[in-house]
């Protein structure tokens, strides 16, 4: 994604996110809290390869990536396959995502669910949680410092997750210092769009025992997560590898069974 794509997709979040507070009845007001913040996280604590596998349509780079999608029998046959947590695309204009999708994913498996989106107001955050999500995604390079600890703080107010992703050293430590516990390590540059595993083994050393670790993007094998595990990432999402899939469900579990064997 080119600097000026990302700025275009910041752009268009925050439109279509202050349209919706607009026409909310009480756009100041959280929705009332009917969990505690922790779930996301807690799936990702079991010793297996811990998938968040996402449903997502369409990605910028790609172009449209599975023409009949239908993201409540993708959640169906990831939550059948062994995933830990499910990621589901809310954006629209770039990504064909809703959060329809995430409350229909949301009533449909009982998986800790992601939301994957372009965050960058509190409303977005209330809303999320609103429409199910135990975690929200909150990318630093499109954030400034004050809006990154203040969307966290929202995160936690409203009883949320917040997986902060990062994609080098500075992003790293801005997310560090902002107090994120879940970081995701992106190996995806939002620049060149180039996929650069090499990221990950760079930043592992630099992720505290005390933060959950995520990779992202570039993941095509279970040989890949299983020595992504040994450098101490806890979670592995993974998206266009499965949703391009014939059978996704499949594709999912051959990949942690490949995981698991260490093959």
């Amino acid at each position: 994604m080119s600097g000026d794509l990302l700025a275009a997709v910041v752009a268009a979040s925050r439109r279509s996110a202050t349209e919706r507070e607009r026409r909310a009845r009480a756009p100041h007001e959280p929705p009332a809290l009917t969990r505690a913040s922790g779930a996301f996280v807690r799936a990702l604590a079991a010793p297996g390869p811990n998938v968040i596998a996402e449903c997502k349509r369409r990605s910028p780079s790609r172009g449209v990536l599975r023409q009949a999608y239908d993201p409540v029998a993708l959640a169906r046959s990831y939550a059948s396959a062994g995933a830990a947590a499910i990621s589901v695309l809310t954006e629209a204009t770039f990504f064909d995502g809703s959060l329809d999708h995430l409350r229909a994913v949301r009533d449909a498996v009982r998986l800790p669910l992601l939301c994957k989106d372009f965050i960058v107001t509190d409303f977005q955050v209330q809303e999320a949680q609103a429409a199910g999500a135990d975690a929200v995604l909150l990318i630093v390079a499109a954030l400034d410092q004050p809006t990154l600890v203040r969307l966290m703080g929202r995160a936690q107010d409203v009883g949320v997750d917040a997986l902060v992703e990062v994609h080098d050293a500075a992003d790293l430590a801005r997310a560090l210092e902002a107090g994120a516990t879940l970081v995701g390590v992106n190996s995806r540059d939002l620049r060149t769009l180039d996929v650069a595993p090499e990221v990950f083994d760079a930043l592992a050393p630099a992720i505290p025992p005390g933060v959950t670790a995520v990779a992202e993007s570039g993941l095509s094998s279970g040989a890949a997560l299983g020595r992504l595990r040994g450098l101490g990432y806890r979670g592995f999402l993974i998206g266009e590898r499965l949703v391009t899939q014939a059978d996704p469900g499949r594709a999912l579990a051959d990949l942690i069974r490949e995981a698991g064997s260490g093959r």
